[in-house]
């Protein structure tokens, strides 16, 4: 979380950049919770990163009057934890498509769940790759054939959930891109949770996507929370049990019905902000973002010599 709280609207933290995503995007549902969750946790702008890979989502940054960075196709996990670690004090929030995170950046989403990285993912799941044209996206099943498909496509679909608590994640949940207040909601315990977050955002893309329609999932979306499901855990030995349970949740058919919230809440494991100031006494104090790494425009660190111990003759 940010140091500093601020009061600002929502309106505050959009930037005057254009909004040029497609009319009905889920993109705008997700850009208006995002920015409402934000104003309410009273995030400070200079202090908030939203960080992007390539695909429509990754002009969320530019929309956004907060710290921002539109980084490379798959890379902004890696690129948001640099971040986070080299200053504890700010609030990252990283903005990618299901092509984006979960099919050139699959492996960085895996291993985000390894260190436990106190930051938020959001992923814009719209079963389509929409900046392309089209084409199948990790997330669209097998055998659905969307309106720029001349066949049906042929590869299984990735679970968002299933995936991420396989691979270690502390918060996990799923969202709906048309349930603004809803999805702010949820953005905002996956901030205030301490630990790697993902929300997977079901969104509608009214452009390429004609199967996943508005109607579509407003015939089968239902919130976990009006049937009183619980998915924090308060003792270590519930670990397994939760986990499972949500994974079960996770991979019910979704042509049938579709839970949305938070499947998973771990609060438990250390994060890796606590795992470093364990070893190294002052990280927390003197982090790399504060360290001075030159002095009167001269390098403190003398590279001259690393390199020269390193030469091959």
């Amino acid at each position: 979380m940010a140091t500093v709280k601020v009061t600002l609207s929502p309106q505050d933290y959009r930037s005057k950049v254009w909004v040029d995503w497609c009319p009905g995007c889920g993109n705008f549902g997700i850009l208006a919770a995002e920015t409402q969750a934000f104003a309410e946790l009273g995030l400070n702008p200079r202090e908030t990163v939203v960080v992007s890979g390539i695909g429509c989502s990754g002009k969320t940054p530019h929309f956004m009057n907060v710290e921002g960075v539109h980084t490379l196709h798959g890379r902004s996990i890696p690129y948001a934890m640099g971040i986070k670690l080299a200053n504890p004090n700010l609030t990252v929030v990283v903005n990618g498509g299901d092509g984006d995170l979960l099919g050139i950046g699959v492996g960085h989403f895996v291993s985000a769940g390894r260190y436990n990285v106190d930051l938020t993912i959001i992923l814009h799941d719209n079963g389509v790759y929409g900046l392309t044209k089209g084409q199948a996206s990790p997330t669209l099943p097998r055998n659905v054939k969307t309106k720029a498909l001349p066949k049906p496509n042929i590869k299984d679909a990735v679970n968002p959930i299933v995936l991420a608590l396989a691979s270690g994640y502390t918060f996990v949940a799923r969202a709906y891109a048309y349930d603004t207040r809803h999805l702010k909601e949820v953005i905002k315990e996956a901030i205030r949770h301490k630990g790697t977050a993902l929300v997977d955002v079901l969104q509608p893309c009214p452009t390429y996507n004609d199967i996943n329609t508005k109607e579509w999932y407003d015939k089968r979306i239902y919130k976990l929370e009006n049937e009183k499901w619980d998915p924090k855990v308060k003792d270590p030995k519930e670990v397994e049990e939760k986990l499972v349970k949500a994974i079960e949740k996770a991979r019910e058919p979704m042509d049938e019905k579709i839970p949305i919230g938070i499947f998973y809440q771990n609060e438990l494991e250390p994060t890796y902000t606590d795992r470093l100031a364990s070893r190294i006494s002052n990280y927390l104090e003197l982090p790399p973002a504060k360290q001075i790494i030159d002095y009167n425009g001269e390098s403190l660190t003398l590279i001259d010599k690393i390199l020269e111990k390193r030469r091959v003759i």
